[in-house]
């Protein structure tokens, strides 16, 4: 059957990852990382890494990659969904030995080596959104981020829009290639951002997940386009909490000053309103 229009140049848009090829070259000089494989189509990246995880007592630093996740989901739930290769859909498993409270950073420490690397190797400015969005500079989304824990186990998972056009968007997101005007290359964006994230994640753990003595704290601030912001937070009992966004606390959660006195918030879908 001769190939469509469609087909025959879809490879040429949107390469697929070559496998092999990143699976040596980020685990040939790594401490954390073992593997890494590229499935053309799954489920979900993080439900099959942690079934993987909780069945086969799998160590940390496995990463597994998808060209297509037919059942995708981002925080509370929500659908994650991305055209075949069109963006970086990576899980990866972590199993930090340090107080079960700090592990509220693991998400922030992902976010700030996801905003490095997108930095470093495309030059887009971007912001990180407390506690999981990676933002472009107009504030649209690029990248979710959703770390989920079992045991020892803790699954991050990451789908950064790289190729997405606008039609295949929603309005209040963005990709990569759209901010650019011009195709990128996913391969150095995934090596840089899994290169990024081991040295902060050792730094961390070697801190006792210490924000403060690792220096993730002073990092994340950089990036922070919340703290120091007007907020309105729709909290997970439906209620919702408005005031400034003062700063991360200790064990990761969001300190948002309220006319009532401050209150830190471990979890709450954040919506910027204006700078204080």
């Amino acid at each position: 059957m001769p190939d469509t229009p469609s087909s025959r140049w879809s490879d040429l848009d949107r390469p697929r990852l070559d496998g092999p090829a990143l699976a040596t070259a980020l685990t040939r000089d790594s401490v954390l990382w073992t593997s890494l494989e590229v499935v053309e189509e799954i489920g979900s990246t993080n439900a099959e890494l942690m079934a993987r995880a909780t069945g086969e007592d799998l160590p940390q630093g496995a990463v597994l990659v998808a060209e297509y996740q037919a059942t995708g989901r981002g925080r509370l739930d929500r659908v994650w969904t991305s055209p075949p290769r069109a963006g970086i859909t990576v899980s990866i498993l972590l199993r930090p030995d340090v107080p079960a409270a700090r592990r509220g950073w693991l998400p922030l420490l992902t976010g700030v080596a996801l905003a490095e690397a997108v930095r470093g190797v495309t030059g887009v400015q971007v912001s990180l959104k407390w506690p999981n969005d990676l933002l472009a500079g107009d504030g649209r989304k690029l990248a979710g981020i959703l770390a989920e824990s079992a045991g020892t186990a803790v699954v991050v998972g990451v789908g950064l829009n790289v190729s997405t056009t606008s039609d295949e968007l929603p309005d209040t997101a963005a990709s990569l290639a759209g901010v650019l005007g011009s195709g990128v290359d996913r391969a150095p964006v995934l090596l840089a951002f899994l290169r990024g994230l081991e040295e902060r994640y050792l730094r961390w753990t070697a801190a006792l997940g210490d924000p403060v003595l690792s220096g993730l704290a002073a990092d994340y601030l950089r990036w922070s386009s919340t703290v120091g912001t007007t907020v309105s937070v729709a909290l997970p009992d439906g209620s919702s909490l408005d005031g400034v966004a003062e700063a991360v606390d200790w064990d990761g959660r969001l300190v948002v000053a309220t006319a009532d006195g401050p209150v830190a918030l471990a979890s709450g879908d954040v919506r910027h309103v204006r700078r204080a």
